[in-house]
């Protein structure tokens, strides 16, 4: 079954801080552990990742620097600050609160904390 899309747009920065939470990373391997850590379900396109973390950049959560690969070939990394690593705090608990409401009304109310 294929996801809506518009699922994902508002958790799309939340994702990336928290890959970038383990180690630093260039684009296209975000791209990959995202789609890979997802079975698929996410798989983000270039156009949608840069812009994301370009803004991500402006708001101070991440830092960029360039660095030499091993194909000899200088890359874009990115690296989660430490105004980056509060950010990914506030909006995992969001997320959670969220999801779990989300989860509470398609269950029929049922509030699985007492269960």
């Amino acid at each position: 079954m294929a996801i809506d899309k518009s699922l994902l747009a508002g958790s799309t920065g939340l994702l990336v801080l928290r890959l970038l939470q383990e180690e630093d990373l260039y684009g296209y391997q975000m791209i990959e552990r995202l789609r890979e850590r997802s079975d698929d379900t996410f798989s983000l396109k270039a156009g949608t990742l840069y812009p994301l973390l370009h803004t991500l950049e402006t708001q101070g959560l991440v830092q960029s620097y360039e660095r030499t690969a091993d194909s000899a070939r200088i890359r874009k990394y990115y690296h989660l600050t430490d105004a980056g690593r509060a950010q990914l705090a506030e909006k995992t608990e969001e997320w959670r609160m969220f999801s779990g409401a989300v989860d509470r009304v398609l269950k029929g109310g049922e509030n699985h904390a007492f269960a």
